[in-house]
């Protein structure tokens, strides 16, 4: 929790009591919460939620939660500034979005290895080598490639709809 603003003697009022032109008591609810030096912090919380639900809201918690809820209202009413219609909600669907495509890119980078590996193991089917693995000796019998082996290989390919993976990745 923040200390007070106010110096004892002082009569600087908090931001929240500045905004609304009101004498800053020494038990503001306020004030440890919204300084005087950060005036915009108040201000959006005010614009969005209102000055006396915020004040209910506060007083109704217990007094070590009620930084926590400080901070949640500034970030909802700061998203609401910047997104009125959708706040928080906006921004998280955004960033769903971006996890979306995301994944879907590294669905694509893992097919298009699986596809390499299977390509590279046809080029060398009497040995069963991959000579570029880290620990291969380079000798016959010290990479032998298992059916098990190209069970696993494949078991990666049905994350991607190989529709999506376009002609230009097979035509190698």
């Amino acid at each position: 929790m923040k200390e007070s603003s106010r110096k004892q003697g002082a009569a600087s009022p908090c931001a929240a009591c500045k905004l609304l032109r009101r004498r800053c008591a020494q038990d503001c609810v306020f004030s440890p919460y919204f300084p005087a030096d950060e005036p915009q912090k108040f201000a959006n919380v005010h614009r969005v939620f209102g000055a006396s639900n915020v004040n209910k809201m506060l007083q109704e918690l217990p007094i070590h939660q009620r930084g926590d809820a400080v901070s949640s209202l500034v970030y909802e009413a700061n998203a609401r500034v910047r997104d009125p219609v959708y706040g928080c909600v906006g921004a998280i669907s955004s960033l769903q979005q971006q996890i979306d495509v995301l994944q879907a890119q590294l669905a694509l980078a893992q097919a298009e290895v699986v596809h390499l590996r299977v390509r590279h193991s046809t080029n060398f089917p009497s040995h069963g080598l991959c000579p570029d693995s880290p620990g291969s000796s380079g000798s016959p019998s010290s990479k032998q490639v298992s059916p098990q082996d190209n069970k696993d290989m494949f078991s990666h390919m049905d994350m991607v709809d190989e529709v999506s993976l376009g002609e230009s990745m097979w035509s190698c």
